[in-house]
């Protein structure tokens, strides 16, 4: 049986195409390998008109029966809002815990648990990270009963439901094709066959107060003629007078990729993301795709964020020191009223092959951004090249004519 390993994501996407099994232990606990630490409990969600499994319709946004289209709306009840959670308060908790004995750990990825599939009676294998599938026997929505609100892990405050549906998805990757300049003449012509495969994908968000202190320079330039034997330049000299100040801003909702092995430079590249739609965390809202829970810690989350937030005080501080140009000696921040997120966010994932070669692309399913990565006709490339440079010995030519 292949495995899911989260250092080898297109061949993850490949499999999920193929047999998208897997979930994973995410216990906190001291559970050995091949134990279920939930008592072999799946979650699936039936339909109350035939008994069939329903699943999350992206065009409703509710529940819809495949088989019979019954339709069953997803309630919240008053007390379900998305809230920000104390970043130290939560520091303290999961401190006290690992002082208790029941330490939240990062996923294993080798680690597997057996689950019972309640439709048709099968075992269903979850390795990883992975914690909602369907089952390879009767293609049923499965899910780790109460994985992402389990008392050892934090648990999900939102979710981003899918609003991009696959064929939408599937018109967009056939737009993204034919744009890519460069590109194999086979390859816009046949396009990229494969599945794609929709994903929930954990994020933390991070909001924080800061306090700067800055010190620096602001240069200011100026020209100055200078004589050469009989010939003279102007060139141009910077003047630096010391900068420094003090100032605060609110950094909101700092989004940081809570797994790993994923291509983090597509992920990135798929931001922004309609945040303002998330919803209430709801299991339901998962049925029919695969999802994932975190495997970055909350502290390490929140040294990503910072490291974003740090480059975004450099530019302010830039623009505060002003001039013509800048140097920038020191910073210092301090983070004040630091809070987060837990959040799962759409994906849809797809992974192809062109000449033998794997290539990956992601959609933002909340927005359609399409990101990826495709193959390059070094001869177009080195055509275009010699017809620039052709083009620009001619214009070189004529002017030397005149």
């Amino acid at each position: 049986m292949s495995r899911w390993r989260g250092h080898q994501w297109s061949r993850d996407i490949q499999m999920a195409a193929d047999r998208p099994l897997f979930a994973e232990n995410t216990s906190g606990s001291t559970a050995d390998a091949g134990t279920s630490i939930d008592a072999g409990r799946g979650r699936t969600f039936p339909c109350d008109g035939c008994g069939a499994d329903f699943e999350f319709h992206i065009d409703q946004q509710n529940l819809k029966c495949p088989f019979c289209g019954h339709e069953k709306a997803i309630t919240f009840s008053p007390d379900d809002a998305i809230v920000e959670q104390d970043f130290r308060a939560m520091l303290q908790r999961l401190a006290e815990q690992r002082q208790a004995g029941g330490e939240s750990h990062v996923p294993d990825a080798e680690a597997t648990n057996e689950v019972r599939c309640d439709s048709c009676g099968g075992t269903v294998v979850f390795v990883g990270p992975l914690t909602s599938s369907e089952c390879p026997y009767c293609g049923s929505p499965l899910q780790r009963d109460k994985v992402h609100t389990s008392g050892q892990r934090i648990p999900v405050d939102a979710v981003l439901p899918f609003l991009v549906e696959r064929a939408q998805a599937r018109t967009q990757l056939a737009k993204w094709i034919q744009s890519r300049w460069f590109a194999p003449s086979d390859f816009l012509e046949r396009g990229v066959q494969g599945r794609f495969n929709g994903v929930y994908l954990p994020y933390w968000t991070y909001d924080s107060l800061t306090f700067n202190r800055y010190t620096g320079q602001r240069g200011e330039h100026y020209y100055v003629t200078v004589k050469t034997g009989k010939t003279s330049s102007r060139q141009r000299r910077t003047r630096w007078y010391p900068a420094s100040g003090r100032f605060q801003r609110f950094f909101d909702d700092i989004l940081v990729l809570a797994s790993r092995g994923l291509n983090r430079k597509l992920l990135d590249k798929l931001e922004p993301w309609p945040l303002g739609r998330c919803r209430p965390f709801s299991q339901e809202l998962l049925a029919g795709y695969l999802a994932r829970t975190y495997e970055v810690e909350l502290p390490a989350g929140f040294q990503k964020a910072r490291q974003r937030i740090e480059k975004a005080l450099q530019v302010e501080v830039r623009r505060r020191i002003g001039g013509d140009t800048q140097r920038i000696s020191s910073i210092d921040t301090r983070h004040d009223a630091v809070t987060f997120k837990h959040l799962l966010l759409p994906v849809w994932l797809l992974a192809y092959r062109f000449h033998q070669k794997t290539y990956q692309v992601v959609v933002n399913a909340g927005t359609g951004e399409i990101q990826g990565q495709r193959p390059y006709s070094w001869v177009k490339i080195l055509l275009t090249t010699l017809t620039v440079a052709g083009i620009a010995a001619g214009i070189a030519f004529l002017a030397n004519q005149h």
